[in-house]
């Protein structure tokens, strides 16, 4: 095994995260550009929302009793993949060229969307993943 300063850890764990996040952000998008033309920026949209999600199942891992989660996976999973996999620059660019067609309803729809199916996403995952805890902490316990 390496040996490996403690403070390095950390920023490792991110690096190692953020690859995989940015290159499935960036297959994903060019697998759904040709299926999504049009005025709204889907493939963000469909990013930011399972990003969302992912985040949502990953977050109460943190904090379960019968589950442990390394801190440097959180760091992995959390900062590295997700952070690389959505990100708030793309939206707010996307926002920008939506601003210049002057379409109030699709600016409408994707600020609605992004915002709302985001949190609907997050806190879908999260409940789901809590849920599962607790059904493995109930069996950690019959055992």
């Amino acid at each position: 095994m390496i040996s490996m300063h403690p403070r390095l850890r950390p920023a490792l764990a991110v690096s190692l995260g953020a690859i995989p996040g940015a290159w499935s952000r960036c297959l994903l998008e060019a697998y759904l550009e040709p299926y999504l033309a049009g005025n709204v920026p889907f493939a963000t949209l469909i990013v930011n929302v399972t990003g969302c999600f992912l985040l949502g199942v990953i977050a109460p891992l943190a904090f379960a009793r019968a589950f442990v989660l390394h801190p440097d996976l959180r760091l992995l999973l959390t900062t590295g993949f997700i952070g690389s996999y959505t990100t708030f620059s793309s939206y707010e660019l996307d926002n920008d060229k939506l601003l210049g067609i002057r379409d109030a309803a699709v600016e409408g729809f994707y600020w609605l969307g992004s915002t709302g199916l985001g949190l609907l996403a997050l806190e879908l995952g999260s409940r789901l993943m809590l849920r599962g805890l607790a059904y493995w902490e109930k069996w950690d316990d019959l055992t």
